[in-house]
């Protein structure tokens, strides 16, 4: 069976992470972007993260260009960013696609195993969410509209053994 901790991905710093590095941890898998009505969600990510951190979960951000080009800068500009105006420290990947022919794996197992709304599989914009439960499997799927500070009960759940 495959679970989220058999991915990997580049960070933004250009090295290789296995996603198995947390293994039996939660996750919240969010494609992001620097220049969305959205972005703002990076303070409520960075608040979830510092104040679930200790107790296992893990935020990762994935940044994306395919949605009204809200993603234009390269790594260091995306780095800068996130943390000058979000202080953003949770890990960040490379730029990727989440649709398409060339969609990350990730991405592509994300969809396959939560659909969206109407069964619809593509990423709709920026700020998607998927939580991944210890098992490594999707637990929930999160429209860009949901705020993250909504998502702490099913985090809640998720960090329970």
């Amino acid at each position: 069976m495959t679970t989220a901790f058999d991915f990997s991905f580049v960070g933004l710093d250009g090295q290789p992470q296995s996603l198995d590095q947390y293994r039996g941890k939660p996750l919240l898998l969010v494609n992001v972007a620097s220049k969305c009505g959205f972005t703002p969600q990076y303070e409520g990510l960075e608040e979830l993260w510092r104040t679930y951190r200790e107790r296992g979960l893990v935020v990762i951000g994935f940044p994306c260009d395919q949605f009204g080009h809200q993603e234009p800068g390269n790594a260091e500009e995306i780095a800068s960013f996130c943390k000058l105006t979000y202080g953003v420290d949770f890990p960040l990947s490379e730029k990727i696609e989440v649709n398409g022919d060339n969609a990350h794996p990730l991405w592509k197992w994300l969809k396959a195993e939560k659909t969206g709304l109407l069964g619809i599989g593509a990423i709709k914009w920026n700020f998607s969410k998927f939580l991944i439960g210890r098992d490594g499997q999707v637990r929930e799927r999160y429209a860009p509209t949901d705020k993250p500070e909504n998502l702490r009960g099913d985090i809640e759940q998720a960090l329970n053994p």
